[in-house]
């Protein structure tokens, strides 16, 4: 009997000392993957945290919290923060300007006296007495004369002796738009009419020169406009273009000038200007294409936002050509 007993005691103290050790090493086991896990949740957090710093870029953390620097701005309730407020758009001053007289022109097309793209030499020849006017003559009488000589000519050869003093007054014609004034050309011909209805005037010749070889472009312009309850005399529209064809141009410019002028002048629903061209620099020089045209455009207003009313004034011009 006792020798039973005792066997049985040690086979109880041999099975627990094995599970002591069993629950030993579980417990080690179990410490060592939380850590893992640990360690694995404390890096997820801080690719987290980086994450976050790096998208917002102002963010401080306090007492484990995060707080950004731009917060959520309320806007059924007053701010409380000076970091909660909207941002506050700056109102644009406006300028004091000429608008008495009508002509000034936030784009710089017209200048407060009606000039156009006016420079130092533009206002000197616009003002010049008559003794000055003679020695800028004189002055461009003695350059012809040079050109003569160096492309190889005689200038005291009958056929040329006056060919100096004719070109140089030719070229004063040729650009007589510097000196004109916007004011003296409308001449207060703009009148009060309840007319809404597209008004064109087609068909306008103009004869420029280009100002990188000096040589002609010619062709026809059309100038259509909606008005707002005023217009302008309509024998003054072919004199805008004429002004701004009479000086040194190119197409672009010259479509583009015209269109802004009407715009800043009458103030109408929208203008349109289109020119067809042929510059003798394409055809006399260079690539000498004797049947290419130029065409240029200009659209504001509704002609710019409303493409029906594009289209029709291109087709009462005669240039839709099956394009819309």
């Amino acid at each position: 009997m006792a020798q039973y007993v005792n066997s049985k005691l040690e086979s109880f103290a041999s099975s627990s000392s094995a599970a002591g050790v069993s629950d030993v090493d579980d417990s080690v086991v179990g410490s060592e993957r939380r850590s893992l896990e640990e360690s694995r949740d404390s890096k997820g957090v801080s690719k987290k945290k980086r994450a976050r710093r790096a998208k917002d870029g102002g963010v401080t953390e306090i007492n484990g919290h995060t707080n950004s620097l731009k917060r959520t701005a309320s806007i059924s309730k007053a701010a409380r923060d000076p970091r909660d407020e909207l941002p506050q758009k700056k109102k644009k001053k406006v300028k004091a300007d000429h608008e008495s007289n009508g002509t000034r022109s936030p784009s710089q097309v017209i200048d407060f006296d009606g000039l156009s793209r006016p420079s130092l030499g533009t206002r000197e020849r616009l003002e010049e007495s008559t003794e000055e006017a003679a020695k800028r003559l004189d002055k461009m009488r003695a350059a012809v004369r040079t050109l003569l000589e160096c492309v190889g000519e005689d200038p005291d050869r009958e056929g040329v002796l006056d060919t100096p003093g004719r070109y140089a007054k030719a070229m004063l014609f040729f650009t007589k738009g510097y000196q004109q004034n916007v004011k003296d050309i409308i001449n207060n011909a703009i009148f009060q009419e309840n007319h809404n209805e597209m008004v064109i005037v087609k068909d306008i010749e103009i004869f420029s020169l280009c100002e990188h070889h000096l040589v002609p472009f010619f062709g026809k312009m059309h100038i259509g406009y909606i008005p707002n309850n005023k217009v302008i005399g309509l024998s003054k529209l072919p004199r805008i273009a004429e002004m701004f064809s009479r000086r040194l141009q190119v197409q672009e410019r010259l479509t583009k000038e015209v269109a802004n002028a009407i715009m800043e002048i009458l103030k109408p629903q929208g203008v349109a200007v289109v020119m067809e061209s042929s510059h003798l620099c394409m055809v006399m020089r260079g690539v000498e294409k004797t049947t290419t045209s130029t065409i240029t455009s200009c659209v504001l207003g509704c002609f710019e936002k409303q493409e029906k009313t594009r289209y029709e004034f291109l087709s009462l011009v005669g240039l839709n050509r099956g394009y819309r």
